[in-house]
């Protein structure tokens, strides 16, 4: 996303999520000062969090955090509801800045960064997991 990023972590540490996050924006925000010739913050706001503490909503965010760049080609989706489902599928499996490739089977350099058995067993099937997420798109005010 342009302006935003979500991550879904396990904490293995009390407070290691919010020492991560720290150093994370820090470290990048130094990289892209320097990249760039400028100064100042680059993130607007704090970062924020909330616990999945049941299997619910980690299902529910996993839809979440890889169906929000569907709001690049149709903002108001999770309001109003999908207005092209054929489009947004297309554009969620070419979409190279999110783990939804990942999940779908597609081998790339960033899957280092994910552990898939570090989360329960969902989707035990590419075609589960696509099925499931793309479901969302037909819901509307997720």
């Amino acid at each position: 996303m342009p302006n935003h990023f979500h991550l879904l972590v396990t904490e293995k540490d009390e407070g290691g999520v919010s020492k991560f996050m720290q150093k994370l924006t820090t470290g990048y925000t130094m990289y892209f000062n320097k990249r760039y010739e400028r100064n100042g913050t680059l993130f607007q706001g704090v970062f924020k969090s909330s616990l999945a503490d049941n299997d619910r909503y980690l299902k529910y965010l996993l839809s979440y955090i890889h169906l929000n760049p569907v709001k690049l080609i149709d903002p108001k989706w999770k309001e109003d509801g999908i207005a092209d489902k054929k489009a947004a599928k297309k554009f969620l499996r070419n979409y190279p800045y999110s783990s939804y490739l990942d999940y779908c089977g597609r081998k790339r350099e960033e899957s280092a960064l994910i552990v898939p058995f570090a989360l329960p067993q969902y989707f035990p099937t590419v075609k589960e997991f696509e099925t499931e997420i793309l479901e969302w798109l037909s819901a509307t005010s997720m």
